[in-house]
């Protein structure tokens, strides 16, 4: 057992099965046991207050004893809870040695470019080659163990056939300030899509669309609820009636021919398939989303060879093309960009060179 507060010497507390740490309520704390117990903690021991709001439902925290599964519980100056930390789940994926785009990494996180056709955590159907397995043999036993069983130091993810940068943990301190970031929206997320068709302000059909909006400069706005679709569970789908909540915006760079447009999308909530499912949900779903993105196909009569190449694209033309964030220990403020992959920077290339661009 050790004592929170400072001097604590708590520097892994995931480490072992039945670790404890005793927390005194200070004398200026909150009078709610969650928030109290969010500023109480020693930093080292790495827990957000969401992570202690589901602790305190689990039974995990108590006092006397007691457990106190209330986190709007009032608490007092002096009083002292005991908090159990639960150790990561044993992993069960194995180190595969993969070749990775490492654009950066030190001791806390490492900044990944995830090629297209890489999943990014071991599951059902895909049990090994996947961004895990090559950062367990990269990063051998630094990860996080936060994530779970199976998705060590994984704060955010991308599709499968999605190109672009990610970040993971690999400090359980670096995993839960990664996390808080995602949690409050504050990470820059922005991405390059090939669409079909061009999303224009002036269209009265998009302007009339449920959940559409624009904002100054022409930027669109996709605000709905995502969950699951009914008749498919490995789909998402906009839903009105629940789910959760996911806005996406896009701004148009590039037209060609008014048969497709480049897309600068970015996302102030981050939801599975989200702008996939958005931009489809708008009509003007990614090129090669076999998904979602129907079967609309550019005209060869107007766009010609490029024409070709895009309706015989094998993915989503989707990259992540930049990242930013605050370092969760040191708090810089770290940015980084990624270029296209060759296979969309060639059709992009090749849209171009089709004329009727405006």
């Amino acid at each position: 057992m050790v004592s929170g507060g400072a001097g604590s010497d708590i520097d892994r507390p995931f480490d072992e099965a039945g670790t404890s740490l005793r927390v005194t309520i200070g004398e200026d704390a909150p009078t709610r046991l969650d928030k109290a117990l969010a500023a109480a903690v020693p930093e080292a021991a790495a827990l957000s207050r969401s992570r202690l709001m589901r602790m305190i439902g689990g039974g995990d925290v108590s006092r006397g004893g007691v457990a106190v599964t209330d986190p709007k519980a009032r608490v007092a100056a002096g009083e002292v809870y005991e908090l159990t930390l639960a150790p990561p789940e044993i992993l069960d994926a194995a180190p595969e040695d993969i070749p990775l785009t490492v654009v950066y990494e030190d001791a806390d996180l490492i900044v990944i470019n995830k090629p297209a056709g890489m999943v990014v955590h071991p599951a059902p159907g895909t049990p090994n080659g996947t961004l895990v397995n090559a950062l367990l043999h990269h990063c051998g036993d630094t990860l996080s163990g936060i994530g779970g069983a199976r998705r060590p130091g994984i704060v955010h993810r991308i599709d499968k056939d999605t190109t672009g940068l990610l970040v993971v943990a690999k400090s359980d301190r670096a995993h839960h300030g990664l996390a808080r970031q995602f949690e409050d929206h504050s990470v820059t997320r922005r991405y390059l899509a090939l669409v079909h068709g061009v999303p224009d302000a002036a269209d009265a059909r998009l302007r009339g669309h449920r959940g559409v909006s624009f904002e100054a400069a022409g930027i669109l706005r996709i605000a709905t609820c995502l969950g699951r679709h009914k008749t498919d569970r490995q789909r998402q789908a906009v839903v009105w009636e629940a789910g959760r909540h996911a806005v996406t915006r896009a701004r148009v760079m590039e037209r060609f021919a008014g048969q497709a447009a480049l897309v600068e999308c970015w996302l102030e909530t981050g939801r599975t398939h989200q702008i996939r499912v958005h931009l489809a949900h708008v009509g003007h779903g990614l090129i090669g989303d076999q998904t979602y993105g129907g079967k609309r196909r550019l005209s060869e009569k107007l766009l010609g060879e490029a024409a070709l190449a895009a309706n015989a694209f094998p993915r989503q033309a989707l990259h992540a093309a930049t990242l930013g964030f605050d370092h969760p220990v040191t708090d810089q403020r770290l940015e980084f960009a990624s270029p296209l992959p060759p296979d969309l920077a060639d059709l992009l290339a090749a849209l171009g060179r089709a004329g009727n661009v405006s």
